[in-house]
């Protein structure tokens, strides 16, 4: 949903939907009031490592603790660790590739912006997940 909030947010009104995962969510805080009140949970990722990244990092510090969910968006939105530059790619360095091991790691990212533990990072996210997504539970 990268750069769509609103359209999404838009057709939701048109289309009711019994909640989901924002997923890569990077909107504002009224959108992200406006999903949750809809029953989505909001996905947050490699995007969220990046100590630039005020808005994003400031949304997944202070919104509802039930409104958050982990994703790595693999191969895609590397965290900052692994992010290669434009001139780096040009010096031969290969794009980086973000993969589902990097969870953890983006999971403790969350756990210090929040101030949890990993463990309550882990239950929590996977407690938003399940809750918006029924039918993991089972697999």
């Amino acid at each position: 949903m990268r750069r769509s909030a609103d359209g999404l947010l838009a057709g939701l009104r048109r289309i009711e939907v019994a909640g989901g995962i924002a997923h890569a969510f990077n909107g504002s805080a009224q959108q992200a009031a406006q999903f949750s009140a809809r029953g989505f949970a909001l996905g947050f990722g490699g995007a969220m490592t990046f100590e630039r990244a005020l808005q994003i990092r400031a949304l997944a510090a202070t919104l509802p603790a039930t409104a958050v969910v982990l994703e790595t968006d693999a191969p895609d939105i590397p965290p900052q660790w692994l992010y290669r530059t434009a001139a780096e790619r040009a010096g031969g360095a290969a794009r980086a590739r973000n993969e589902p091991a990097e969870l953890p790691r983006i999971g403790a990212t969350l756990a210090e912006l929040r101030g949890w533990s990993l463990g309550e990072t882990a239950e929590r996210t996977r407690a938003n997940t399940l809750a918006v997504l029924p039918r993991l539970a089972g697999s």
